[in-house]
């Protein structure tokens, strides 16, 4: 059978906008004489709606819009994703569904059973579960239609099954003779190698291709990697879509002993550095574009963070559309505006620098009075923070463009950045990402082969010095951040340990062998400054657990697992 697979990026609520990506996807499907298009989980609508989903004038645009895409659908069957309201008298009002469109008309809907709520997910706050499997045919064709979720419950994949049904299993028994999957499934790196595993375990143990057709783009914090792609029988990969950008993938699918043909398009996907600085790409334009921002400033210092946030912005929306400004102050080194300089030079980016020193003298004499006989210590260390947090704002203010703010992950997480300061901006690129990572894809940008920026420019773009210098926020005499924090290699494990694999003090300690006194003091720097991340601008996650909607813990709390019990 000859399925397309439409992977396409749909902008959340945009119903209308939504229904031309899917429209044309259909006629170019057609013309591709495909028997089958498929489109990713909740297209109609995209994913994640969030609370959109409690509008129902939204619910009623959904079915209204695929109703009419389904009148399109004559001489090609559609299957597309979208919220549907259930029948039943109890229970939640909604269900995920995929509407079979053929003839003209919807089919058939199919449910979805499995729904998440752990890390970014909360599907059990709108849907209810599908009651039933339902199979649906074309060209006497049995379909087994699950979407996203359904598909994750493998029990060759998982050491511990989340759910006590396996919707696939049931489709298998049913009698489907071709998996169809609906996906919106977001990027985190390494994942998709996962995901190429757990379709080859289920095709393999029923016998069955598997067609996974996932959603691209970034939706605020999240970004979708497309990947769509095609499994045969015996779990070989015979298709593959383009990842990080939309694509239509037709795929010529054998059924039942029908020999595999190999002229099916295969890409191959990115992995490493190289898929997580397109990832980074995806989101900060799609974020740009689907808000309406034309335009970034971004605060220049030198450093490491802010020059790679604004390699990243440069790929997002062009040189052209970046303003970046240096900032310094009384302790600032002349190496760093120049290496600021040097940085919006080489990516063509227009730099201007503004002094703060007038401001924070003004300021220290301001409060002078209310200062008398207490040291100075981190709260004159801060003044220049917000100093420049209140200049970046009044820029962003005046010009309409959106305030990039640089801060990376291995900071948010013990505190080491200041609020109304540093952190102030209306999205964070770098905010999921750890230090010795941004390190890394520095110098990836630099020096590998395969870096677009390396290509556009001819050469290095991020200065050497700024990559080889120690790192500082240079709000005091020769500061180093290693004055505040231990090595980012040490702390960079710790937070990983602690926040993504959820791993006590004492696991820690004893893993690693790291100094106590270090660990504990990390867990508590992570463990109360959660009060700063909940006041952070949203930002792109890449990890398996990245600070923000996906971890939800309370600020008020003394949770210690050290404590004696």
């Amino acid at each position: 059978m000859r399925i397309a697979l439409a992977q396409i990026n749909p902008t959340v609520g945009d119903i209308p906008g939504n229904a031309d990506l899917i429209r044309d996807a259909i006629a170019r499907a057609k013309d591709q004489h495909a028997r089958l298009v498929v489109f990713p989980e909740l297209a109609i609508i995209g994913y994640p709606p969030k609370d959109l989903l409690l509008k129902p004038d939204a619910i009623d645009q959904c079915l209204l819009a695929v109703e009419k895409l389904a009148k399109t659908c004559t001489g090609i069957t559609a299957v597309i994703g979208l919220p549907v309201r259930s029948d039943k008298a109890a229970g939640r009002e909604l269900h995920n569904a995929a509407a079979v469109c053929a003839e003209g008309k919807i089919a058939s809907l199919h449910l979805k059973h499995l729904l998440p709520t752990y890390d970014v997910f909360d599907e059990q706050r709108y849907f209810e579960p599908g009651p039933r499997v339902d199979l649906s045919t074309i060209d006497d064709v049995k379909l087994g239609i699950s979407i996203c979720e359904d598909l994750w419950n493998d029990r060759d994949s998982f050491t511990r099954q989340l759910y006590h049904d396996n919707p696939v299993d049931e489709l298998a028994a049913a009698g489907a003779e071709l998996f169809i999957n609906c996906s919106a499934s977001p990027y985190i790196v390494r994942k998709h190698a996962f995901r190429l595993k757990l379709m080859a375990n289920v095709a393999k143990r029923h016998k069955l291709p598997i067609v996974y057709c996932n959603q691209v783009g970034g939706n605020d914090e999240l970004v979708f990697d497309g990947n769509s792609c095609v499994i045969d029988a015996n779990g070989k990969l015979i298709a593959h879509a383009k990842d990080f950008e939309e694509d239509l993938l037709i795929a010529d699918v054998p059924m039942g002993d029908e020999p595999t043909k190999t002229d099916n398009r295969i890409e191959t996907p990115k992995d490493g550095l190289a898929s997580v600085y397109e990832a980074l790409v995806l989101g900060l334009r799609d974020y740009c574009n689907k808000c309406g921002f034309k335009k970034i400033v971004m605060g220049l210092s030198g450093g490491i963070d802010s020059a790679v946030s604004c390699a990243i912005a440069v790929a997002a929306i062009g040189s052209e559309n970046i303003h970046g400004i240096g900032m310094p102050s009384r302790f600032s080194s002349g190496g760093s505006v120049d290496d600021a300089k040097a940085l919006a030079d080489n990516l063509n980016v227009k730099f201007d620098v503004i002094p703060i020193e007038p401001a924070h003298a003004a300021m220290e004499g301001m409060l002078n009075e209310m200062f008398t006989g207490t040291e100075p210590g981190v709260t004159e260390e801060n003044i220049q923070a917000r100093l420049r947090g209140n200049l970046m704002m009044a820029l962003s203010n005046k010009t309409g463009a959106m305030l990039v703010t640089t801060g990376n992950k291995s900071e948010m997480a013990v505190g080491y950045c200041t609020l109304y300061g540093d952190m102030c901006g209306g999205f964070s690129v770098l905010v999921d990402v750890p230090k010795t990572m941004v390190y890394e894809l520095a110098k990836w940008i630099n020096d590998d082969p395969g870096s677009p920026l390396r290509k556009q420019f001819n050469g290095i773009t991020i200065p050497v010095d700024t990559i080889t210098k120690p790192p500082s926020a240079e709000l005091r005499p020769d500061q180093t951040d290693q004055d505040s924090l231990p090595e980012y290699d040490v702390l960079d494990e710790i937070i990983e340990r602690y926040v993504e694999r959820e791993q006590s003090v004492p696991t820690i300690l004893k893993e690693t062998g790291f100094d106590a006194a270090v660990v504990t003091r990390i867990a508590r720097l992570i463990d109360i400054n959660e009060y700063k991340r909940k006041q952070a601008a949203p930002g792109l996650k890449i990890t398996g657990r990245a600070f923000g909607f996906g971890r939800r813990m309370p600020i008020a709390q003394r949770y210690d697992s050290n404590a004696k019990v």
